[in-house]
C-alpha cells in the first residue's frame, strides 16, 4: 500500500501518522490548554515517535503559533491521498489515516509486518481524545466517504420522492419498463468491453436472441403471431433497452422494428403466415435493406430494380451499380432475409418503390449465389451492429416475395393497386414505417438521460476549491455555473419525453386521416429529440471533468452510440425541411379553404399579438409572475412558430413570382425552414408537457416541481433565442436581462429537487453503470 502513496519525505513516519489528527484538532479550532496538554500526554506514550517527533510535535501543537496556511494545506493533502487507499471494510478515521501514511512513510524500513497495524489502538485513543471531530473537518479528509453520505442527503432534502417522477414519466406503462429492467439486470446481460467487434457482435446477437424467447420482440406484432398488438409497449422496451446498450438497441429495432415491421405493414396474410412468427423469436434473423450509397435519404431515386419475369412468375433483383449497393445495413452479417426496397418494373413500366423479401443466405449461414455482402468494418460507435453493404446480381425470387399490400402484381401479369395515384400510394407505403422515428429517439433520450443521471449525481457528491482550506470544499452542484449547464438540460429532458409520449399515444390511436400530422410530428421530434441528446451527452461529459473522460464512467460509449441518431431513420437536415414543407401546406391550405375569413383571423392575430403583447408596456414587463406565467411564455412560442412560418411562406411567394422554381426558392430559404421546423416542434413539447403536468391531480407531490421544470425550459428555451425576440421587438433588453435572471434564479430554486429529478427517470445502477454516479 505504502508504495501506491506519495508520502512527504521530509517527515519522519512518526511525524506523518500524526498529521490527521493535528489537521483534525487544527481544523476544528477548539486546542485549549486541557486538551493540548492530554494529546502531548498520549503522544508521548506512542512507540513510534522519536525525541525529535514529539519535539515537532510540541512546537505544531502551541496555540499561540499555528501552522501556516501552506502547511496545513499539504497536511489536508496528505490526508486527503491517504483516504483514496483506505479500503471500503475500514472505517473512516484519523486514526487509520496515519497508519496508512505512517506505513508509507516507512515503506522497506518497517521492523516487521504488522508493526503499524498494531499502532491503531493507541491513534484511536489519542482521537477519541479530541472529544469529536466537525463534520466539515471529516469532509475535508474523506471525499469519498462524505460523496456517499452526500448523495443520500441530495436525495433527501429534495420535497418529491423520485418514485413520484418516476410514476410520471413511466404512465401506463409500468409494467413492461419494470419487467425490462428486470431482465436487462440478468447475469447473462453484464455488460462487458469487448473491442473486437465480432465478439462483441455475437454477444448482442445472443441477448437479441434471449429478448425474442422471453417475447418482448413480438410485443407489436398480432397475437396470432406470437405477439401482443401492442406498439406502445414495443416503444417502452426499446426504451428501456437504451438503459443498457444501444448496440442492442439497434439490433433488436432492425429485427423487429424494421425487417419485422416491413413483414408485418407491407405485407399480406401469406407473408404474415410464413415470416412474422419466426421473425418474432428471431429463429429467422432478418434486414431492412433501403439505403442506398448513391441515394441516401432520397428512397424514390433508388437504382435497384425489380423486374417482373412473366414467363417464369419470377422478380429478377439487381444492384445495376456499385453506387445502387444497400449501405450500412444493420443485421447484416447474420440475416438470412433481406426487405429490399426497389424499383418494382413490370411489363417494362416503372411502379415506383417497392419491398421484396430476398434470401440472403441459407440455414448454415452461408451466403447465396447473386448476393454479395461486405461488411461496413468499425464505426465510431454501435460496433455490436452487424452493419453490411449489399448487392445483388439477377437474383430470383417467387413474385409472391413482393410485398404488395399497396400494389401487386396479379395473376394475368399486370401491376394493380387500390392507391392509383403513384405518388400517394409512394407516401403511403413509407408512412406504415414511420415507427421507426417513433421508436429511435427515445432511446436517444434514454441515452441522454443516462448521461444527465451520471453527471447531476457526480455534481452532488463532489467537492471542488474552498474559501477557507481549514472549511470543507464546494459541492460543485452549489456553483450556479453547473446548476446553469445542468439543470435546464434535465428540464428539458422532461418536456421532451412528454412530447414523445405524446406523439406514441397518437401514433398507437391513429387513423387513415392522422397519418400525415403523425409522419411530420415524428419527423420533427425525431430531429429535435437526438440533437439534444447530442447536445446534452456532450455537456455531461464535460461537466464531470477527467473523470467524464474515463471509459468507465460510460459517456465515451454514449457519445459515439448515439451520434448517428441525427441522421439515421433521416437526416435531422432533411426531416426538419419535410416538417416546413408541411407547415406551409397547412398555412396555404388554411386559407384557400376559409378564403377571406383566413385572411381575416390571420391579420386578427397579428394585431392582437400586437397590442396585447408587443405594447410598450408588455415588451419592457419584468416581474417574477409574468416572465414564469403560462400566459407569457406559451405566447412567445407560438408567436415564433406562426411568425416564422408566415415569413417563410411570403419569402417563398416572392422567390417564386420574380421567377425562380420551387426548388431554387426552398435553397433559398433552407436554414429559414428549418428554424420554422423548430420553432413548431418547440412549442408543440411545451403544449404536450404543460398539458401532461396540467392533468396531474391537485395532489401529486411531483406537480408543483414540474410546473417549475416547464418554466425553466421555456424561459431557458426563450433566452437561447433572445436575438430573434429582440430583432421581432417581442421583447426588449431590459426584457431580455430579467428573463436571463428568471433562469439563474429557477436553476437555483430546482437546486435541491435536481437530484430526486433524475433520480426519477427510473434507471437501475446497474444499468447505469459508472462509478462516478453508483453509491
Amino acid at each position: 500500500m505504502g508504495a501506491d502513496l506519495q508520502s512527504n519525505t521530509q517527515l519522519s513516519p512518526g511525524i506523518q501518522a500524526m498529521l490527521p489528527i493535528l489537521y483534525a484538532a487544527w481544523a476544528d479550532r477548539h486546542l485549549n490548554v486541557k486538551e493540548i496538554y492530554s494529546l502531548r500526554k498520549r503522544a508521548g506514550k506512542l512507540d513510534f515517535l522519536t525525541d525529535d517527533d514529539k519535539g515537532i510535535l510540541l512546537r505544531w501543537s502551541d496555540p499561540a503559533v499555528p501552522p501556516s496556511r501552506e502547511t496545513f494545506q499539504q497536511w489536508q493533502t496528505l490526508g486527503r491521498n491517504a483516504a483514496e487507499q483506505l479500503p471500503a471494510d475500514k472505517a473512516a478515521s484519523l486514526a487509520e489515516l496515519g497508519i496508512i501514511l505512517g506505513q508509507a512513510a516507512a515503506g522497506e524500513n518497517t521492523a516487521r509486518a504488522g508493526y503499524w497495524e498494531e499502532q491503531i489502538e493507541p491513534l484511536l485513543e489519542i482521537e477519541r481524545g479530541l472529544g469529536g471531530v466537525e463534520p466539515d473537518t471529516y469532509r475535508g479528509l474523506f471525499p469519498r466517504y462524505d460523496e456517499r453520505e452526500k448523495l443520500d442527503e441530495a436525495i433527501e432534502e429534495a420535497s418529491v420522492d423520485p418514485a413520484e417522477f418516476q410514476a410520471v414519466l413511466d404512465g401506463g406503462y409500468a409494467g413492461i419498463l419494470k419487467q425490462m429492467k428486470d431482465i436487462l439486470t440478468r447475469p447473462v446481460f453484464e455488460r462487458k468491453t469487448l473491442p473486437v467487434k465480432e465478439e462483441y457482435r455475437l454477444r448482442v446477437l445472443e441477448w437479441c436472441k434471449i429478448l425474442g424467447q422471453e417475447g418482448i420482440g413480438a410485443l407489436a406484432f398480432p397475437k396470432a403471431y406470437g405477439g401482443e398488438d401492442d406498439m406502445g409497449e414495443y416503444a417502452y422496451a426499446f426504451e428501456a433497452l437504451g438503459y443498457h446498450d444501444l448496440s442492442l438497441t439497434i439490433k433488436f429495432g432492425v429485427q423487429f422494428g424494421l425487417w419485422g415491421g416491413a413483414i408485418a405493414n407491407l405485407g399480406t396474410k401469406r407473408h404474415h403466415d410464413k415470416y412474422l412468427y419466426d421473425t418474432g423469436d428471431m429463429t429467422l434473423p432478418g434486414c431492412f435493406a433501403m439505403t442506398e450509397t448513391g441515394h441516401g435519404s432520397n428512397v424514390r431515386g433508388l437504382e435497384t430494380t425489380a423486374v417482373y419475369d412473366p414467363e417464369t412468375k419470377e422478380l429478377i433483383v439487381h444492384s445495376p451499380s456499385v453506387a445502387a449497393g444497400k449501405e450500412y445495413i444493420g443485421n447484416a452479417m447474420h440475416s438470412r432475409m433481406a426487405a429490399v426496397f426497389c424499383q418494382l418494373i413490370v411489363n417494362g413500366e416503372s411502379q415506383g418503390v417497392h419491398a421484396v423479401v430476398v434470401p440472403i443466405r441459407n440455414e448454415a449461414g452461408e451466403t447465396l449465389p447473386g448476393i454479395r455482402v461486405e461488411d461496413n468494418g468499425y464505426k465510431m460507435g454501435l460496433n455490436g451492429v452487424d452493419n453490411g453493404r449489399l448487392w445483388f446480381t439477377n437474383v430470383r425470387v417467387p413474385v409472391d416475395n413482393l410485398l404488395d399490400k399497396f400494389g401487386g402484381v396479379t395473376e394475368t401479369g399486370t401491376y394493380h393497386s387500390e392507391i392509383e395515384n403513384p405518388s400517394r400510394r409512394f407516401f403511403t407505403m413509407l408512412g406504415t414505417l414511420v415507427g421507426g422515428r417513433v421508436c429511435v429517439p427515445r432511446a436517444g433520450m434514454s441515452g441522454a438521460k443516462s448521461a444527465l443521471a451520471i453527471a447531476v449525481r457526480y455534481g452532488l457528491r463532489r467537492r471542488q476549491f474552498a474559501a477557507d482550506p481549514l472549511k470543507a470544499e464546494t459541492i460543485i452542484m452549489d456553483y450556479p455555473n453547473q446548476q446553469r449547464r445542468l439543470i435546464p438540460l434535465v428540464a428539458k429532458a422532461y418536456v421532451v419525453q412528454f412530447g414523445l409520449d405524446y406523439l406514441l399515444d397518437r401514433y398507437v390511436d391513429r387513423t387513415e386521416e392522422d397519418m400525415r400530422e403523425i409522419e411530420a410530428m415524428a419527423a420533427g421530434l425525431k430531429s429535435y429529440a437526438t440533437w439534444f441528446t447530442t447536445a446534452a451527452i456532450q455537456e455531461c461529459r464535460e461537466a464531470t471533468g477527467g473523470k467524464g473522460y474515463l471509459s468507465e464512467n460510460r459517456f465515451a460509449a454514449l457519445k459515439a452510440d448515439t451520434d448517428i441518431f441525427t441522421t439515421f431513420e433521416g437526416d435531422n437536415t432533411v426531416l426538419m425541411q419535410l416538417v416546413a414543407k408541411s407547415l406551409l401546406s397547412d398555412f396555404q391550405k388554411s386559407f384557400k379553404e376559409d378564403g377571406n375569413y383566413a385572411v381575416l383571423r390571420y391579420m386578427g392575430r397579428r394585431m392582437q399579438t400586437i397590442v396585447m403583447e408587443q405594447n410598450a408596456y408588455t415588451v419592457r414587463q419584468t416581474d417574477r409572475d409574468h416572465l414564469t406565467s403560462r400566459a407569457f411564455f406559451q405566447s412567445a412560442f407560438e408567436f415564433r412558430e406562426r411568425r416564422l412560418t408566415s415569413t417563410l411562406a411570403q419569402r417563398l411567394r416572392a422567390y417564386i413570382k420574380n421567377g425562380m422554381s420551387a426548388h431554387e426558392a426552398g435553397l433559398q430559404c433552407q436554414t429559414h425552414m428549418i428554424e420554422a421546423a423548430e420553432a413548431y416542434v418547440e412549442a408543440l413539447v411545451l403544449e404536450k408537457a404543460l398539458a401532461r403536468v396540467q392533468g396531474l391531480s391537485d395532489g401529486n407531490a411531483a406537480k408543483a416541481v414540474l410546473k417549475k421544470v416547464i418554466q425553466l425550459f421555456a424561459l431557458h428555451t426563450i433566452e437561447g433565442h433572445r436575438g430573434w425576440y429582440l430583432e421581432s421587438g417581442y421583447i426588449l433588453g431590459n426584457k431580455s436581462k430579467a428573463i436571463r435572471t428568471a433562469v439563474d434564479v429557477l436553476c437555483g430554486e430546482l437546486r435541491p429537487e435536481v437530484g430526486s429529478l433524475v433520480d426519477g427517470f427510473g434507471i437501475p445502477d446497474q444499468l447505469l453503470g459508472a462509478p462516478i454516479a453508483v453509491v
